[in-house]
């Protein structure tokens, strides 16, 4: 295994500095994708890149989604030879401390997705909570199981070439869509996936790059284009062995 982390990051400068030295310690490249960030975070991001050899930043023209960045971070990184990405959120809500769970569950199923299962706690916005239930309800229909835990938690090892090799198949979400997209695809194409179940906060005064109207929308387009797909695959579906599991 040839492991790195993978940041999208659009706007935080005030958080990624000290999530990337959460990360230095562990010794793998972290590829930080800028998706058309402000000036002051550009210039974080180039601080932290002359400043630790491990650390590279992808520069994307102009802001075209978090999905865009994931897939642009996704196919650089298994061009450069890495063979498994652990994504992580620049902002602070994911727990480091997890982080070695992962890369071993990874490790021991080096074809699998290795997803987190979040735990909330009470700082989580009501309106986001509803929003993952409906989520979690289509996503149920889309793959026909009730094996996935959660598809919203951009907290993943990704083995990096059936994510190249879906890409290079489908066109993925291209915002905030994406993390759910390209789980029920890998999940379509019986890529094994393992749950770790891990605590996920908003920290206070936390900025959301979440766009209520705009992503609600593309989030529904894309159940749409799921569930049509998993018509055609159906018999499929059915007749698969399961290939999830839970690490409570």
């Amino acid at each position: 295994m040839h492991n790195c982390f993978l940041i999208p990051i659009y706007n935080h400068h005030d958080t990624i500095a000290h999530t990337v030295r959460q990360l230095l310690p562990f010794g793998y490249a972290v590829i930080i994708a800028d998706d058309g960030s402000d000036t002051i975070t550009k210039q974080v991001l180039t601080e932290l890149a002359s400043q630790h050899q491990l650390v590279e930043v992808i520069t994307l023209p102009y802001n075209s989604g978090k999905g865009v960045a994931m897939c642009t971070a996704i196919q650089h990184a298994y061009q450069r030879g890495f063979s498994h990405g652990l994504q992580i959120d620049a902002d602070g809500q994911h727990d480091i401390a997890d982080i070695p769970l992962f890369w071993q569950k990874s490790a021991q199923h080096p074809e699998a997705l290795i997803s987190g299962a979040p735990i909330y706690d009470s700082s989580m916005p009501l309106g986001r909570k509803i929003g993952r239930e409906i989520t979690h309800f289509w996503v149920r229909i889309e793959t026909l199981s009730l094996q996935i835990k959660d598809s919203m938690l951009g907290f993943r090892v990704y083995p990096l070439k059936h994510c190249v090799d879906i890409m290079q198949r489908y066109t993925i979400g291209q915002r905030m869509d994406f993390d759910t997209d390209i789980m029920v695809r890998l999940f379509w194409h019986d890529v094994p996936v393992y749950f770790i179940a891990t605590r996920v906060i908003y920290p206070l005064g936390g900025r959301s790059n979440f766009k209520m109207l705009r992503d609600n929308w593309l989030i529904s387009k894309m159940h749409t284009r799921l569930f049509f797909g998993m018509l055609r695959r159906v018999p499929q579906l059915l007749t698969r062995k399961q290939r999830v599991k839970y690490e409570g």
